[in-house]
Protein backbone atom coordinates (compact mmCIF):
# COMPACT_ATOMS: atom_id res chain seq x y z
CA UNK A 1 0.00 0.00 0.00
CA UNK A 2 1.13 3.83 -0.62
CA UNK A 3 0.81 5.97 1.51
CA UNK A 4 -0.22 9.66 0.76
CA UNK A 5 -1.19 12.67 2.09
CA UNK A 6 -4.36 14.37 0.40
CA UNK A 7 -5.36 18.30 1.38
CA UNK A 8 -9.23 19.35 1.45
CA UNK A 9 -9.93 23.04 2.51
CA UNK A 10 -6.39 22.80 3.85
CA UNK A 11 -6.58 19.94 6.24
CA UNK A 12 -4.77 16.77 5.79
CA UNK A 13 -6.63 13.78 5.44
CA UNK A 14 -4.18 10.81 5.61
CA UNK A 15 -4.51 8.13 2.74
CA UNK A 16 -3.52 4.49 1.50
CA UNK A 17 -4.02 3.55 -2.31
CA UNK A 18 -4.63 -0.54 -2.33
CA UNK A 19 -2.92 -1.18 -6.07
CA UNK A 20 -4.66 -4.97 -5.74
CA UNK A 21 -7.99 -3.49 -5.34
CA UNK A 22 -7.24 -0.07 -7.24
CA UNK A 23 -9.10 1.57 -4.38
CA UNK A 24 -8.16 4.44 -1.88
CA UNK A 25 -8.62 4.32 1.42
CA UNK A 26 -9.00 7.44 4.29
CA UNK A 27 -8.01 8.07 7.89
CA UNK A 28 -11.56 8.35 8.87
CA UNK A 29 -10.57 10.21 12.25
CA UNK A 30 -9.35 13.05 9.20
CA UNK A 31 -12.79 13.07 7.70
CA UNK A 32 -14.35 13.45 10.96
CA UNK A 33 -12.21 16.34 11.60
CA UNK A 34 -13.05 17.78 8.01
CA UNK A 35 -16.63 16.96 8.89
CA UNK A 36 -17.31 18.27 12.23
CA UNK A 37 -14.08 20.87 12.72
CA UNK A 38 -14.36 19.14 16.30
CA UNK A 39 -11.89 19.96 18.76
CA UNK A 40 -11.32 16.37 19.63
CA UNK A 41 -12.40 14.18 16.08
CA UNK A 42 -11.01 10.60 18.20
CA UNK A 43 -13.63 11.10 20.60
CA UNK A 44 -16.48 12.37 18.51
CA UNK A 45 -15.56 8.96 15.89
CA UNK A 46 -15.35 6.76 19.03
CA UNK A 47 -18.61 8.03 20.15
CA UNK A 48 -20.26 7.62 16.25
CA UNK A 49 -18.33 4.25 16.17
CA UNK A 50 -20.31 2.88 19.30
CA UNK A 51 -23.84 4.17 17.76
CA UNK A 52 -23.27 3.03 14.31
CA UNK A 53 -22.19 -0.40 15.66
CA UNK A 54 -25.43 -0.25 18.16
CA UNK A 55 -27.76 0.26 15.13
CA UNK A 56 -25.58 -2.45 12.82
CA UNK A 57 -24.29 -0.04 10.28
CA UNK A 58 -22.07 -1.92 7.78
CA UNK A 59 -19.61 0.98 7.74
CA UNK A 60 -18.14 -0.14 10.63
CA UNK A 61 -17.65 -3.35 10.19
CA UNK A 62 -15.78 -2.29 6.71
CA UNK A 63 -13.82 -0.44 8.56
CA UNK A 64 -10.49 -1.59 8.39
CA UNK A 65 -7.58 -0.83 10.52
CA UNK A 66 -4.53 0.25 8.77
CA UNK A 67 -1.13 1.77 9.85
CA UNK A 68 -0.26 5.36 8.76
CA UNK A 69 1.61 7.82 9.73
CA UNK A 70 0.74 9.33 13.12
CA UNK A 71 1.55 12.87 14.59
CA UNK A 72 4.02 11.74 16.39
CA UNK A 73 6.17 10.13 13.16
CA UNK A 74 4.94 6.88 13.70
CA UNK A 75 3.04 4.23 11.69
CA UNK A 76 0.12 3.05 14.06
CA UNK A 77 -2.69 1.35 13.01
CA UNK A 78 -5.61 3.74 12.22
CA UNK A 79 -9.54 3.05 11.26
CA UNK A 80 -9.97 3.68 7.87
CA UNK A 81 -12.77 3.25 4.81
CA UNK A 82 -12.35 2.77 1.08
CA UNK A 83 -14.37 5.46 -0.59
CA UNK A 84 -18.08 3.76 -0.11
CA UNK A 85 -17.69 3.74 3.08
CA UNK A 86 -16.59 7.17 3.60
CA UNK A 87 -19.77 8.30 1.61
CA UNK A 88 -21.90 6.14 3.82
CA UNK A 89 -19.91 7.86 7.01
CA UNK A 90 -20.61 11.67 5.48
CA UNK A 91 -24.34 10.41 5.44
CA UNK A 92 -24.29 9.97 9.29
CA UNK A 93 -22.81 13.23 9.89
CA UNK A 94 -24.55 16.31 9.61
CA UNK A 95 -21.87 19.02 8.07
CA UNK A 96 -22.85 21.95 5.49
CA UNK A 97 -19.33 20.32 3.97
CA UNK A 98 -20.72 17.04 3.09
CA UNK A 99 -21.54 18.05 -1.11
CA UNK A 100 -17.88 19.64 -1.08
CA UNK A 101 -16.32 16.55 0.20
CA UNK A 102 -18.06 14.46 -1.56
CA UNK A 103 -16.60 15.96 -4.69
CA UNK A 104 -13.16 16.30 -3.37
CA UNK A 105 -13.70 12.59 -2.97
CA UNK A 106 -14.25 11.92 -6.38
CA UNK A 107 -11.58 14.29 -7.85
CA UNK A 108 -9.14 12.65 -5.58
CA UNK A 109 -10.49 9.01 -7.12
CA UNK A 110 -10.51 10.57 -10.82
CA UNK A 111 -6.85 11.63 -10.52
CA UNK A 112 -5.74 8.48 -9.05
CA UNK A 113 -7.52 6.11 -12.20
CA UNK A 114 -6.01 8.79 -14.61
CA UNK A 115 -2.53 8.00 -13.53
CA UNK A 116 -3.33 4.43 -14.24
CA UNK A 117 -4.65 4.93 -17.51
CA UNK A 118 -1.98 7.39 -18.50
CA UNK A 119 1.10 6.88 -16.26
CA UNK A 120 3.03 10.65 -18.15
CA UNK A 121 0.22 12.37 -15.46
CA UNK A 122 1.48 10.55 -12.32
CA UNK A 123 5.33 11.84 -13.66
CA UNK A 124 4.49 15.29 -14.28
CA UNK A 125 2.73 15.31 -10.69
CA UNK A 126 5.76 13.52 -9.51
CA UNK A 127 7.87 16.70 -10.97
CA UNK A 128 6.20 19.38 -9.66
CA UNK A 129 6.46 17.81 -6.39
CA UNK A 130 10.15 18.27 -5.98
CA UNK A 131 9.66 20.86 -7.90
CA UNK A 132 7.90 22.72 -5.00
CA UNK A 133 10.77 21.46 -2.14
CA UNK A 134 13.23 23.27 -4.42
CA UNK A 135 15.33 20.37 -6.30
CA UNK A 136 16.70 21.64 -9.59
CA UNK A 137 15.38 20.55 -13.00
CA UNK A 138 17.93 18.52 -13.76
CA UNK A 139 18.05 16.43 -10.33
CA UNK A 140 14.40 16.05 -11.12
CA UNK A 141 14.52 14.62 -14.49
CA UNK A 142 17.17 12.18 -13.39
CA UNK A 143 14.75 11.39 -10.11
CA UNK A 144 11.96 10.69 -12.29
CA UNK A 145 13.71 8.19 -14.13
CA UNK A 146 14.57 6.36 -11.55
CA UNK A 147 10.70 6.01 -10.47
CA UNK A 148 10.36 4.38 -13.51
CA UNK A 149 12.91 1.85 -13.08
CA UNK A 150 11.70 1.42 -9.46
CA UNK A 151 8.43 0.65 -10.64
CA UNK A 152 9.13 -1.85 -13.16
CA UNK A 153 11.34 -3.79 -10.59
CA UNK A 154 7.94 -3.66 -8.38
CA UNK A 155 5.72 -5.03 -10.49
CA UNK A 156 8.59 -7.72 -11.63
CA UNK A 157 8.67 -9.14 -7.96
CA UNK A 158 4.78 -8.99 -7.88
CA UNK A 159 5.31 -11.25 -11.22
CA UNK A 160 7.26 -13.66 -8.92
CA UNK A 161 4.74 -13.57 -6.09
CA UNK A 162 6.56 -11.11 -3.59
CA UNK A 163 3.72 -8.64 -2.60
CA UNK A 164 4.97 -7.85 0.96
CA UNK A 165 6.51 -4.33 1.86
CA UNK A 166 9.41 -6.22 4.32
CA UNK A 167 10.42 -8.33 1.50
CA UNK A 168 10.34 -5.55 -0.56
CA UNK A 169 12.95 -4.02 1.81
CA UNK A 170 15.19 -6.92 2.63
CA UNK A 171 15.38 -7.27 -1.57
CA UNK A 172 16.19 -4.30 -2.22
CA UNK A 173 19.14 -3.58 1.07
CA UNK A 174 20.62 -7.03 -0.94
CA UNK A 175 20.81 -4.83 -4.15
CA UNK A 176 21.72 -1.71 -2.66
CA UNK A 177 24.80 -3.27 -0.44
CA UNK A 178 25.64 -5.24 -3.66
CA UNK A 179 26.78 -1.62 -5.73
CA UNK A 180 27.48 0.30 -2.74
CA UNK A 181 29.26 -1.49 -0.61
CA UNK A 182 26.61 -0.35 2.19
CA UNK A 183 23.47 -1.09 3.52
CA UNK A 184 20.53 1.01 3.01
CA UNK A 185 20.72 1.77 6.60
CA UNK A 186 24.86 2.40 6.65
CA UNK A 187 24.17 4.79 3.32
CA UNK A 188 21.47 6.86 5.63
CA UNK A 189 24.07 7.20 7.96
CA UNK A 190 26.77 8.04 5.76
CA UNK A 191 24.14 11.16 4.38
CA UNK A 192 22.97 12.29 7.71
CA UNK A 193 19.05 11.01 7.27
CA UNK A 194 16.89 9.33 9.48
CA UNK A 195 12.94 8.40 7.68
CA UNK A 196 13.90 10.18 5.02
CA UNK A 197 13.53 8.63 1.57
CA UNK A 198 17.28 8.08 0.21
CA UNK A 199 17.03 8.37 -3.09
CA UNK A 200 15.81 11.94 -2.46
CA UNK A 201 19.28 12.37 -0.92
CA UNK A 202 21.54 10.99 -3.79
CA UNK A 203 23.61 12.68 -6.16
CA UNK A 204 22.87 12.40 -10.47
CA UNK A 205 25.87 9.51 -10.19
CA UNK A 206 24.38 7.59 -7.06
CA UNK A 207 21.14 7.44 -8.76
CA UNK A 208 22.17 6.46 -11.78
CA UNK A 209 24.06 3.74 -10.37
CA UNK A 210 20.79 3.10 -8.40
CA UNK A 211 19.02 2.78 -11.29
CA UNK A 212 21.68 0.63 -13.24
CA UNK A 213 21.78 -1.86 -10.39
CA UNK A 214 17.17 -2.03 -10.79
CA UNK A 215 17.48 -2.36 -14.11
CA UNK A 216 19.79 -5.25 -14.22
CA UNK A 217 17.82 -6.86 -11.62
CA UNK A 218 14.80 -6.64 -13.57
CA UNK A 219 15.98 -7.59 -16.61
CA UNK A 220 17.62 -11.29 -14.83
CA UNK A 221 14.67 -11.90 -12.94
CA UNK A 222 12.60 -11.43 -16.23
CA UNK A 223 15.17 -14.01 -17.82
CA UNK A 224 15.51 -16.40 -15.70
CA UNK A 225 11.87 -16.36 -13.27
CA UNK A 226 13.07 -17.08 -10.02
CA UNK A 227 10.45 -19.48 -7.95
CA UNK A 228 12.02 -18.76 -4.88
CA UNK A 229 12.47 -15.62 -2.05
CA UNK A 230 16.04 -16.57 -1.63
CA UNK A 231 16.26 -17.34 -5.72
CA UNK A 232 15.16 -13.09 -6.22
CA UNK A 233 17.44 -12.55 -3.84
CA UNK A 234 20.56 -13.71 -5.21
CA UNK A 235 19.07 -12.27 -8.67
CA UNK A 236 19.00 -8.73 -6.72
CA UNK A 237 22.70 -9.10 -5.59
CA UNK A 238 23.80 -9.60 -9.11
CA UNK A 239 21.82 -7.35 -10.41
CA UNK A 240 23.20 -4.47 -8.08
CA UNK A 241 27.22 -6.20 -8.54
CA UNK A 242 26.67 -4.96 -12.50
CA UNK A 243 26.42 -1.40 -11.22
CA UNK A 244 28.90 -1.79 -8.32
CA UNK A 245 31.40 -2.95 -11.27
CA UNK A 246 30.40 0.45 -12.55
CA UNK A 247 30.95 2.17 -9.27
CA UNK A 248 34.61 0.87 -8.85
CA UNK A 249 35.15 1.81 -12.64
CA UNK A 250 34.05 5.50 -12.14
CA UNK A 251 35.62 5.76 -8.91
CA UNK A 252 39.26 4.78 -10.59
CA UNK A 253 38.68 7.77 -13.13
CA UNK A 254 37.43 10.23 -10.90
CA UNK A 255 39.60 9.24 -7.82
CA UNK A 256 37.12 9.48 -5.20
CA UNK A 257 33.98 8.03 -4.31
CA UNK A 258 31.08 8.46 -5.91
CA UNK A 259 28.68 7.35 -2.69
CA UNK A 260 28.27 10.99 -1.32
CA UNK A 261 27.80 12.12 2.34
CA UNK A 262 25.42 15.17 0.16
CA UNK A 263 21.72 15.40 0.90
CA UNK A 264 18.88 17.26 0.33
CA UNK A 265 19.56 20.05 2.85
CA UNK A 266 22.16 21.23 -0.62
CA UNK A 267 19.70 20.65 -3.73
CA UNK A 268 21.77 22.58 -6.26
CA UNK A 269 24.73 20.12 -5.08
CA UNK A 270 23.02 16.96 -6.11
CA UNK A 271 23.60 18.17 -9.73
CA UNK A 272 26.68 19.82 -9.63
CA UNK A 273 28.73 17.88 -7.33
CA UNK A 274 27.96 14.26 -8.39
CA UNK A 275 30.91 12.74 -6.16
CA UNK A 276 32.38 13.40 -2.88
CA UNK A 277 34.16 11.07 0.03
CA UNK A 278 32.86 9.50 2.92
CA UNK A 279 34.87 11.90 4.91
CA UNK A 280 32.97 14.95 3.59
CA UNK A 281 36.11 16.02 2.22
CA UNK A 282 36.59 17.17 -1.11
Amino acid sequence: MENKIKVFESKQVRTLWNETEEEWYFSVVDVVEVLTDSANPQTYWRVLKKRLKDEGNETVTNCNALKMLAPDGKMRKTDCLDTKGVLRLVQSIPSPKAEPFKMWLAQVGSERLDEIADPEKAILRGADFYRAKGYTEGWINQRLRTIEMRKELTDEWKARGIDKEKDYAILTNEMTKAWSGLTVQEYKQVKGLKKENLRDNMTNIELVLNMLAEVTTTAISKQEQPQSFDDSKNVARRGGKVAGNARKDIETQLGQSVISPLNAKDKKALEIKTSGNLDGKE
